[in-house]
């Protein structure tokens, strides 16, 4: 049934055969053994009881793993809590930079390198064209987000971008605005951003950055990754600008459902049986339809940890007059222009409690005892984790 089964399920069903199964990166076994732990006594948690009829509540731990699930609510809260103060009354644009099929391959093994100069090349060509006086002549400011999959779980790099409709002239006084729902030339966009990302691919194949693991041996040697340059400079890049936003609750559903996202949600998975997970997914070359995919158990996993980013990889960024080092000063000024007050600078935000985000998000207050109505849920026993910790 629909919400009840999770891919914890699958991972905690199949996880073990699995990782006998194959050699894993560290990284890989960390995200499986949390989301096969979280919310359960693995890690621990604590015992309420109401003060008023007396019944008990058990509450696990979660994993908070940025891969989980279940653990991006609280966090995609606060994140969007922060983004509301840089909102401006303005459209927003949304343009989409994605890595041509030619490259999956080469970027699934060098995770950390494309995944940068993904985060390096679509920036540039934002920055470059937006400052240009011929499209806009403006310092814009945009967020940049990487999602690496298909609705099937398969390999697709892209980097979703919402950017300002306008920006801060260049002596800093004026708002210089887009021309109505216009951005930018979508074929400008494209090639631009192919010669500055494939100028960086051969930098870093010129420096030794990459490897060649497996299938994709060939490709260290010079002549056939010249032929792989040649091949991709000669494709059309997708490239694409959505519809811009019109207001900025617009904006904010969006990033809502976007920037926390994992690879597949556990509302998603229909059913687990006979080795073989079904899970719901959108066809994007049959007008969205909802449809139904089985794989074996195996290739699920294997799918899902296709997507698990690299230590420390940063997959949310901001620039231009977003990013942090210009967000006190240059969206300062941008505010100042459109009217709106900003926050005193010496006035510390408090992190709002959890429970109070809580209530706030679901309607429900966590304290109120779920049995009598009336009651306050008092901290009664501290659960000691019950599993081995997770691998550093």
């Amino acid at each position: 049934m629909r919400g009840f089964l999770e891919v914890a399920d699958v991972f905690r069903a199949y996880g073990p055969a699995y990782r006998q199964a194959h050699e894993m990166p560290l990284r890989h076994l960390r995200a499986m053994r949390a989301i096969e732990n979280c919310r359960t006594a693995a890690l621990g948690g604590h015992v309420d009881q109401c003060d008023h009829c007396g019944a008990l509540r058990i509450s696990y731990n979660s994993c908070r793993n940025r891969h989980c699930p279940k653990c991006q609510c609280l966090d995609k809260e606060r994140w969007l809590d922060a983004r509301k103060e840089d909102l401006l009354p303005i459209v927003y644009f949304h343009p989409v930079f994605t890595l041509p099929e030619a490259l999956r391959p080469l970027a699934l093994r060098n995770q950390a390198e494309l995944y940068s100069l993904l985060f390096r090349a679509a920036p540039e060509t934002l920055k470059e064209l937006t400052e240009n006086p011929k499209h806009l002549g403006a310092e814009v400011g945009f967020i940049a987000v990487l999602h690496t999959w298909t609705q099937t779980l398969m390999d697709h790099p892209h980097l979703h971008c919402i950017v300002t409709g306008g920006g801060l002239s260049p002596d800093g006084k004026t708002w210089i605005s887009c021309k109505g729902d216009f951005f930018l030339p979508v074929k400008v966009l494209s090639r631009l951003f192919r010669g500055k990302f494939l100028a960086y691919l051969k930098e870093a194949y010129e420096k030794g950055n990459l490897v060649f693991p497996g299938k994709i041996a060939p490709l260290k040697e010079k002549a056939a990754f010249d032929r792989l340059l040649k091949d991709l400079y000669a494709q059309e890049w997708v490239v694409y600008c959505k519809p811009p936003f019109g207001s900025a609750e617009m904006v904010m559903d969006y990033l809502g459902r976007y920037t926390h996202r994992v690879a597949i949600s556990n509302d998603r998975l229909v059913k687990l049986e006979n080795n073989r997970v079904t899970f719901r997914y959108r066809d994007r070359n049959d007008n969205d339809t909802v449809k139904l995919m089985t794989l074996d158990a195996s290739e699920f996993i294997r799918r899902f940890l296709l997507h698990i980013l690299p230590d420390g990889f940063v997959k949310i960024r901001h620039y231009g007059i977003l990013s942090n080092r210009n967000r006190k000063c240059k969206l300062a000024v941008c505010k100042s222009l459109f009217g709106l007050k900003c926050r005193d600078g010496n006035t510390e935000k408090h992190r709002e409690p959890w429970v109070d985000l809580l209530t706030r998000i679901t309607g429900t207050d966590p304290r109120v005892c779920p049995c009598c109505g009336k009651g306050k849920m008092v901290l009664k026993e501290v659960l000691n984790p019950s599993a081995l910790p997770l691998p550093p």
